[in-house]
């Protein structure tokens, strides 16, 4: 039992987990900003626009029971929100992320390719290790 709590202890404590902790603690609360927009903004802006009411529902054959479609349409445009901004973000990490990348690519090779069997040998190879081949 002391084992298990162990290993659970040092993956609760490793630094991705705890990151993806902060994370999920983060977008719960960005996702209430976003929310808070949609009802203050977007829904009045739909409502004044086309006159129909986002936060309406109606009434299923007169039993009482009723579709929220206000709410639905109210969670489709949180999430087209929120996808939109998490888009956002990951395109500026890995613009961020390959801002030291290009240096790299701009390098030469160090390898070809064998015309005859396609293994790879080194730039300065005159004779393919995997072939035998001789390689202009």
């Amino acid at each position: 039992m002391k084992k298990f709590f162990k290993e659970f202890k040092e993956f609760a404590l490793r630094g991705n987990v705890i990151d993806l902790a902060i994370g999920v603690i983060i977008g719960a609360a960005f996702q209430g900003i976003v929310t808070a927009f949609t009802e203050c903004f977007i829904n009045p802006l739909i409502n004044s626009i086309g006159g129909a009411e986002v936060a309406g529902h109606f009434e299923i054959f007169h039993t009482g029971q009723y579709i929220e479609y206000g709410a639905f349409i109210t969670a489709v445009i949180n999430f087209l929100i929120m996808a939109f901004v998490i888009f956002l973000i990951v395109k500026g990490i890995n613009a961020l992320s390959n801002v030291g990348k290009k240096k790299e690519e701009e390098t030469a090779p160090l390898t070809k390719k064998c015309p005859y069997c396609c293994g790879e040998v080194d730039i300065k190879a005159v004779k393919c290790m995997h072939c035998t081949s001789d390689i202009e």
